[in-house]
C-alpha cells in the first residue's frame, strides 16, 4: 500500500480542453485533465463554460471556483503520479 502523501496546491493554472496545471507545495507540478469532471452534475455545470474554467484561484491550498466547486489537492496530485504526469518544479516552472 502507498504513502499518500499530505500537500497543497500552491498555484494553479487553467489551461484548454478542462486541464489544470497544478504546483504543489512539495515542488512538484502536473497537468490533470477534468473533461469528465465537469459533466458530474449541477455543481460543475458552471466549469463547462471555458471562462468560468479559467477563474480557478487557489483557497487553502484547494484549487477552487467562484461557485464554491473544488477539487482536493491530494488526490490530483495521487491522480497526476499514478498517470506519469507528477514532474519535479524547474526553475523554468
Amino acid at each position: 500500500m502507498s504513502e499518500i502523501k499530505l500537500v497543497r496546491a500552491r498555484r494553479v493554472k487553467a489551461l484548454e480542453g478542462y486541464r489544470l496545471e497544478i504546483v504543489f507545495d512539495d515542488d512538484t507540478m502536473g497537468v490533470i485533465d477534468l473533461s469528465e469532471f465537469v459533466n458530474l452534475g449541477p455543481m460543475t455545470e458552471p466549469l463547462r463554460d471555458p471562462a468560468f474554467f479559467a477563474r480557478v484561484f487557489i483557497e487553502m491550498g484547494v484549487p477552487t471556483w467562484p461557485n464554491g466547486c473544488d477539487i482536493d489537492a491530494i488526490n490530483a496530485r495521487m491522480t497526476m503520479e499514478a498517470t506519469g504526469a507528477l514532474r519535479p518544479v524547474t526553475a523554468a516552472a
